[in-house]
């Protein structure tokens, strides 16, 4: 890409930033500092991260979905409670550095932010586990801040099925509909990554808000499970929802998605879950001392950055990167420092300044705007469902 589009690119974040879908920085800082901040300081340079705030800076984001992860090993209260932690430490960090740093749970407080030129922050729930299929426990989350759920991880939980497990009820349940429908009284964005497609289409018809992908890519260009159909891509325009391209290389890369197969086969192997996301990255190190691992490229993400805007429409297109959550990521956009070289390649492609800024923030923010507008009226029609797993669904 020329140096004339990486600057015009960098000039059109500083007035219109990225909101991005998805970082997994809390869970690396319980990984290596047991959350701790002042033993890792993201207001400084983080060795062995992708993410700091001076880079999250320099890549032109000015929004940050935090993914609250916890492994798909943790079930129950321990699932529960490692959630809170990871809640925890994000206000932390807000209130550790408020002069760059703002705690958001509104599309309003986003905004203001933004014009405040500081990092909007908000959190995300990465995985149903992380409720303990209590619906006391999702408005409790939803209470604490986190403003979308992804309804599985890598494995199925009770009442949804999951994209890299066994489907073990169809989509949802019906406790898996009041779940979906409980979120949408609260406001709570309903997010369609890691969910099987027939959870996708199952979710899509009776949310009465619009839906996320927080971190997903286009199957038609890459035919990996956690990437999303074309028919479940079209059905955001009438939905209202956006798929946020992940840049995760096996989700937007042919051979990138070929040798992380051959990991996965590895791992079966021995024995070892697929969907055990710590377990893969300790495999994926071994595979690839053995094995050339393939890289990704800045326009392999153009490429279903483009593929979800032909099929869904302009309007229902974002970004969700998985900072920090995989090892590899593709070349030039190694870390958060990243996005303007993708905001160049569209240039390039003839992308033009209003639709990159849609691309940015402005659908992201139009959908948390909506979710709070949708949130209105159902709280007006009805008070909080009491609904419990083992009467709905035996």
């Amino acid at each position: 890409m020329s140096e004339d589009a990486l600057s015009q690119a960098r000039e059109l974040l500083a007035v219109a930033p990225v909101l991005d879908g998805h970082n997994d920085l809390p869970w690396l800082l319980r990984e290596k500092a047991g959350l701790d901040l002042d033993r890792m300081d993201p207001t400084g340079p983080l060795q062995g991260a992708h993410t700091d705030l001076p880079r999250l800076r320099a890549g032109g984001v000015g929004g940050q979905f935090w993914s609250v992860y916890v492994p798909v090993t943790m079930r129950g209260e321990t699932a529960v409670t490692a959630t809170l932690e990871q809640i925890d430490v994000v206000r932390r960090m807000c209130a550790r550095s408020p002069d760059q740093l703002a705690w958001c749970t509104s599309a309003g407080q986003v905004l203001a932010a933004l014009a405040d030129r500081r990092i909007a922050s908000l959190v995300g729930l990465e995985g149903g586990h992380s409720i303990d299929s209590s619906l006391g426990a999702l408005r409790m989350m939803h209470a604490l801040g986190a403003r979308y759920m992804t309804l599985t991880h890598n494995a199925n939980v009770p009442w949804a099925d999951s994209a890299t497990d066994t489907p073990r009820v169809g989509g949802l349940t019906r406790f898996g509909e009041e779940v979906v429908a409980e979120m949408n009284r609260l406001g709570m964005l309903v997010d369609l990554s890691h969910v099987s497609p027939d959870t996708m289409r199952h979710a899509l018809s009776v949310t009465r808000a619009p839906v996320i992908f927080s971190h997903s890519s286009a199957r038609a260009v890459c035919d990996h499970v956690r990437c999303v159909p074309d028919d479940v891509l079209a059905a955001l325009s009438g939905n209202g929802g956006v798929c946020m391209v992940t840049f995760v290389p096996a989700f937007v890369s042919e051979p990138c998605r070929a040798w992380d197969g051959e990991v996965s086969a590895e791992m079966l192997r021995r024995g070892l879950s697929v969907g055990d996301w710590q377990a893969r990255m300790v495999v994926s190190a071994e595979h690839a001392e053995v094995s050339t691992r393939p890289r990704a490229t800045v326009a392999d993400v153009a490429d279903h950055v483009e593929h979800v805007r032909v099929v869904a429409g302009v309007e229902h297109v974002g970004l969700g990167g998985d900072y920090d959550g995989v090892d590899v990521l593709p070349v030039g956009m190694e870390d958060v420092t990243g996005y303007p070289a993708l905001f160049a390649e569209l240039l390039t492609r003839g992308w033009s300044e209003r639709d990159l800024r849609l691309l940015a923030h402005g659908n992201v923010v139009r959908v948390l705007r909506a979710a709070e507008e949708v949130a209105g009226r159902l709280r007006a029609e009805r008070g909080p469902s009491t609904a419990r797993i083992e009467d709905l669904d035996g």
